[in-house]
Parts: C-alpha cells; sequence; structure tokens
C-alpha cells in the first residue's frame, strides 16, 4: 500500500473499531518507515503503539510475523533467549567517563536518523572488557530499559556444539534472528568463540567458527546494537578488535565509589550509627562492585537471621572477614594448579 492507502487504513479501521485490521495497518506502516531508514521514527513508533497497548502479546510486538526463536539441530536448545528489563540509569554505579561512554552510545542510537543525514551510523557493535562482576552485564541491561528494547542473550551452552560445522551453523541461526528486527544482543562469556586463531592448544574447528564469526560480524546490517562481553580480552583474537565500533574497558571501582557501592545495597535495612562506610572501602580493595553486593547481602542476612532490626558493622565486618578469606582460599588453589 502506498503511504496514503495506510493512513487512510488506520483512519477507516480506528473509526470502525476494528483493532486486528489497525495493528496490522500500524505494523505495516512502521515497516515502511524501516525500509525508508527512518529507524528513529520507527523505534518512536513501535513505542507509541505498543505502550498503550498492554493487552498485546510480546509476540505481536515484533514485526509482521514473530520469527520461532532458532534451536540447536542437534539436541533442540534454544540458542537464545529473550529478556525486559526496566531499571534507572541512576542503578549504574561506574566511573564518570565509562557512564559518559555508555551515554553516548544509548545517544547515537536514539539520534540515528540525524545522523544518517551526515552518513554516519550509530555504534552497532560494542566491545565491553574487563574483570568478573565490574557492571558490564548489568551496563547492557541499563540501556535495555533506557531504549526500552529487549536483550537477546545468546546461550553459548547451546551453540557450542559436538558436532563439527554445527557450531558455526548455530551462529547463522542467531545472527539471521536478530537481523529481522531491532534487539539489544549480548554475547556473554564472548571469549568462548573469539579466540585467537594463534592459539596453539585450540584446534581447526575453533578457529573456522572465529572466521565465520568475523564474518557474520562484517556482513551484520540489521538495526540492532550487539555487546559482546568479555572477562579475558587478552584470549580475544586479534582480528575482533577492528570488528567493533566501540571498545569500554571496566576497571575495579576506587575507593570512593565502593563507598557509595555499599551505601546503596545496604538502603534495603535500616543501618546501625556505628557503620563506617570509609573503612569498608578501604578494606574491600580490589573488590568488584558485585563483590561488595554480596558482602552486603550477607551482612543483612546476618542480621536478620539473628532477630536484628538493623544493620551493624559487626554484621558488615564479618561478612567482609569471610569474602576475604574465600578469596584467600581460592587464589592458593589457583596456585598449586
Amino acid at each position: 500500500m502506498t503511504h496514503n492507502d495506510l493512513i487512510k487504513q488506520l483512519i477507516l479501521s480506528f473509526n470502525s473499531n476494528d483493532n486486528e485490521a489497525f495493528l496490522s495497518a500500524a505494523r505495516e506502516y512502521i515497516e515502511r518507515e524501516k525500509r525508508m531508514k527512518h529507524t528513529q521514527v520507527a523505534k518512536e513508533l513501535e513505542k507509541a503503539l505498543f505502550d498503550k497497548s498492554p493487552s498485546i502479546s510480546y509476540s505481536e510486538r515484533r514485526f509482521k510475523d514473530a520469527q520461532p526463536i532458532p534451536r540447536d539441530s542437534e539436541k533442540g536448545f534454544p540458542l537464545l533467549e529473550i529478556k525486559h528489563y526496566d531499571d534507572s540509569w541512576e542503578n549504574l554505579i561506574l566511573p564518570q567517563t565509562i557512564k559518559e561512554q555508555l551515554n553516548q552510545i544509548v545517544r547515537e542510537f536514539k539520534d540515528a536518523d540525524i545522523l544518517a543525514t551526515y552518513n554516519l551510523s550509530y555504534k552497532k557493535k560494542i566491545l565491553l572488557c574487563g574483570k568478573p562482576g565490574t557492571g558490564k552485564t548489568f551496563s547492557v541491561q541499563i540501556i535495555s530499559s533506557l531504549l526500552n528494547i529487549p536483550i537477546v542473550y545468546v546461550r553459548f551452552d547451546a551453540i557450542i556444539s559436538s558436532y563439527l560445522g554445527e557450531t558455526a551453523s548455530n551462529l547463522r541461526k542467531v545472527f539471521d534472528y536478530i537481523e529481522q528486527g531491532t534487539w539489544i544482543v549480548l554475547f556473554d562469556e564472548f571469549d568462548i568463540i573469539g579466540k585467537n586463531r594463534d592459539d596453539i592448544h585450540e584446534h581447526g574447528e575453533i578457529k573456522r567458527v572465529v572466521n565465520n564469526f568475523l564474518q557474520m560480524l562484517d556482513n551484520f546490517s540489521g538495526t540492532s546494537m550487539i555487546f559482546a562481553a568479555t572477562n579475558h580480552q587478552n584470549m580475544l583474537d586479534s582480528a575482533i578488535w577492528r570488528r567493533f565500533d566501540d571498545v569500554v574497558y571496566y576497571d575495579l571501582p576506587n575507593e570512593a565509589t565502593r563507598q557509595i557501592l555499599f551505601e546503596r545495597y545496604m538502603k534495603p535495612i535500616k543501618r546501625e550509627n556505628d557503620i563506617d562506610l570509609k573503612a569498608l572501602a578501604r578494606r574491600s580493595e580490589k573488590l568488584s562492585p558485585s563483590d561488595i553486593k554480596m558482602i552486603t547481602e550477607e551482612a543483612i542476612k546476618l542480621a536478620i537471621i539473628n532477630s536484628h532490626n538493623s544493620l551493624s558493622m559487626a554484621n558488615l565486618s564479618i561478612a567482609l572477614d569471610k569474602f576475604i578469606k574465600r578469596e584467600k582460599v581460592k587464589d592458593n588453589m589457583l596456585e598449586d594448579e
């Protein structure tokens, strides 16, 4: 249908209370905007249409025909899962430089149409690297919330197949799927398939998978944003880095940030006056945000099971000592290996 025909169909179906016809025409109009590369307009129309229609199921929110979740041919496991998040930017406690970098990624996506007038594209492929528990996955969840776009989690446990050639085939299925819509795509533990092809310990199949993955990244032309997160960036193939439009490095939090983290994670419970946030921040050097969250939750549990109405410094000290001891045991085990 032409532009005028679609507008006419929308008005007629609205006047006759024909919801199915109205949704069909609205979807087609949105698809038309996407074909014309009016990406931001299409996103805003989708948001306006579906945010006001809570009874519409998620499958109906996709394009004309909802794509079935791709599955592994060998065992039938789903290769990805779709998740929705509703979180706020304020909950992302990171150094300002990283937050500014992430904010630019979000703003570029929102202003895709403006960038296109200058023959520029928003960042579509972003590599997140750094130590475990520093906020890589949570950052993607926040971006998903801000843009109101679900996350497609790629499941490597299903993608990696025992059959030669099946792993690359599974990856192809994932890329075919994400090119059919607009998603926030997360390849977590990315080093599993981004390994250095020169690694003497890797067999030929992994090298072929890396080659295939590089080709898929190069040929990706969808409107989704692809995030790849890794704790082992040193293991990545050198050619991987050139495929990404941006790299965000997550370091361990400094003392000031650790103090903010302790304070944030204590919010669910009343606190005693003896809690020394500065001392906790000093003692938690080299710990990640997820470590601090685990320590604080352990301290809150101690207070609750001991029938205390508030959290004390003693609870936090016990939890912190326990965690530090566990880390020392883990480090000794690694040294023994």
